[in-house]
Order: structure tokens, then sequence, then C-alpha cells
């Protein structure tokens, strides 16, 4: 799974990596200690409200990280939701309609896992590559019912990170990673015309295997307290 990761480019970074057409929200801080439950930025592709035949635009906003089905009755679901193996996104209930309708990207300059070690330790390790990298994601819309229609929090918008099976030259590590798009797959994934099953399901399995260079750090980042750029600063194992 991942379970946190680091974003510490600024919204202008993200426009012109992306290709972005409309910033909505305000800048989130940078992080380099991304946790389950947090706000996080989103890419992705919509039509203007109430003008669905509009060619969609794309779109940079925020979103809380941990995907509420909006059949959800409560947004508590999300913390379990942080990600959706990608293997089975096209038939599971909790992201079927999200896999069809609502696909996204969640920028990251890496993320972080954990090796078990003989002793019964964990070290913890940051993957990534010589750019910013594109997690393949999915988002939802929730709707407080104790809300009036009205009211600014009325729709929860929320994501989760798909995964898959770890590469050899990663599975040392943990046994699962996120699906990672190339930049060549960025349209595609986020193309909101493409809504069959079976289109996903073909589009999903033709992301190819990430190149990804594993880094040991220091266990400070496993406090969810703790960040900055000295989290992701190489140490000796």
């Amino acid at each position: 799974m991942c379970g946190r990761y680091a974003n510490a480019r600024r919204d202008a970074d993200l426009v012109n990596a992306f290709d972005i057409q409309q910033v909505v929200g305000e800048e989130l801080p940078p992080s380099w200690n991304i946790a389950p439950t947090q706000d996080v930025r989103a890419v992705l592709e919509r039509a203007p409200r109430n003008e669905p035949d509009t060619p969609p635009v794309r779109q940079l906003r925020t979103v809380r990280w941990g995907l509420v089905p909006s059949w959800s009755k409560d947004p508590g679901s999300g913390a379990r939701l942080i990600n959706a193996r990608s293997e089975s996104v096209t038939e599971k209930p909790s992201f079927r309609r999200a896999a069809s309708l609502r696909r996204c990207i969640l920028a990251a300059d890496g993320y972080y896992e954990w090796q078990k070690m003989p002793d019964g330790g964990k070290q913890p390790y940051f993957l990534h590559a010589d750019g910013p990298l594109a997690f393949a994601g999915l988002y939802e819309f929730w709707k407080d019912p104790r809300l009036p229609d009205d009211h600014p929090d009325k729709w929860l918008w929320t994501a989760t990170i798909m995964t898959t099976r770890a590469a050899d030259s990663l599975g040392h590590i943990h046994d699962r990673t996120p699906v990672v798009l190339p930049p060549d797959m960025v349209d595609d994934w986020l193309n909101p015309r493409t809504q069959e099953l079976e289109d996903v399901r073909a589009l999903i399995d033709a992301i190819p295997e990430p190149v990804l260079v594993p880094r040991p750090v220091g266990k400070a980042v496993g406090n969810v307290t703790n960040d900055g750029p000295e989290l992701i600063e190489p140490v000796e194992v």
C-alpha cells in the first residue's frame, strides 16, 4: 500500500507539468510527509457544471486523501480507502463508478515504504524518480445530509491512490506500489469520455511498471507530525 508520500511542488509547477487549464481553491503548503485524511492537490478533467456537452477542462483542485463513496452513511470510511487495488477497481462497489467516471492524478515527488528487517524493525525508504510522479487515482463526491444545500462544505471531494504488485526491483521493500502513469498516458487516464469499464480495464492493464529509485531515509518520517525536506535525506543502513 501507499500510506505516506511527499509533494513539495507548487501549483505553478503542477500547472506546467500537467498542462492544467484551471486552478481551483487555495494553494496547499509543500509537505514531505503527507498522510491519510489530509488535503492534497489532484489533477482531473470535468466539463463545466451543468454543461455536460462542453469540452472537459483540466483542473487542479483540493481533495481529501481517503475515498468516500457517494453512498456512504458518513465520511469516516475514507480513512480505510486510501488505496485501491488496481486489479479489482472495475469490480469493487466502492471504486467501480469512480473508475468509470472520475479518474484523477495525485502528483508526488516520491513515496515511502517500510521494509521489514531481520531484527524485527522496519527501515523506511523514499522511492522516487528524476521528475514528478503521477499516481493514478480515483475521486468521488460525498453529499453531507446534515448541511443545507448552499453550505460551502455540502460536498466533500475525496480521492484514493491505486496500487499494484511491486516489480522485482522494489518487491523486496514492499509487495505493493502505487500505479505510476508515464507522461504519454496521462491524457488517456484523465479523459472523462472513456467510461466503459472494459476500456478502463484495458487502460489499467497497459500501464507499465514504474522505474523508481529506493533511498533509505531516517525513521522520523514514521511520525506524522514531522515534516520537512530532511525527511527524504539518505541515511546509512
